[in-house]
């Protein structure tokens, strides 16, 4: 995506200078993120405003709530059909962390930080299916003596894993690989 349709696309949803050639919204729409460098509201203002904004698009009974952590802004969308926009595999979901990192790194100017989305308890989810298969897979490995390569894996479900093995007393974990194909290695821990 190139910064002309970023713009065009957050100057739709009311966050950016563009905002002014866009239509007024509607008059039960969420007010629109103003991006005036004088003006710096705090990065989780912006965060629940701009994913209230797409919610409310997407699905009007959808709530949003945004805290922050010691290391991340982490945002919690919830409601009745809040499962369903997480998409096939987490797809959607991920999209929409993407999206709001970008918002946060266009709107504060801020690269730096972490962003973590979870709709309808996805994520949550995910991590515990994640924690069981990496008790299963080091039983197998430390019984059978033999590492384990798993397939490659975003960022955030390799550290689930890794998270989830630190303190296991018969095997150890490392990532492998470049970018998409990074991957993680279940070995047994020796001595």
């Amino acid at each position: 995506m190139n910064s002309t349709n970023l713009d065009d696309y957050l100057a739709e949803l009311g966050i950016s200078d563009a905002a002014e050639s866009v239509p007024p919204p509607a008059p039960d729409a969420p007010a629109p993120v103003q991006a005036n460098p004088e003006e710096h509201e705090e990065p989780r203002v912006v965060l629940e405003r701009f994913l209230t904004g797409l919610v409310s698009r997407i699905d009007p009974g959808l709530q949003v709530t945004v805290r922050q952590t010691e290391d991340a802004l982490e945002a919690e969308i919830t409601g009745e059909n809040a499962a369903r926009l997480a998409g096939r595999d987490g797809r959607t979901l991920g999209a929409i962390e993407v999206l709001a990192y970008t918002v946060l790194a266009k709107v504060e100017g801020r690269n730096e930080g972490r962003v973590r989305v979870d709709i309808g308890g996805y994520r949550k989810r995910q991590a515990e299916t994640l924690s069981r298969l990496a008790e299963r897979l080091a039983v197998q490995v430390a019984k059978s003596g033999e590492p384990h390569e798993l397939q490659p894996m975003p960022p955030a479900e390799r550290r689930v894993l890794h998270v989830a093995l630190k303190d296991h007393p018969d095997v150890t974990t490392e990532s492998v690989g470049e970018g998409a194909a990074r991957r993680l290695i279940i070995k047994p821990r020796h001595g």
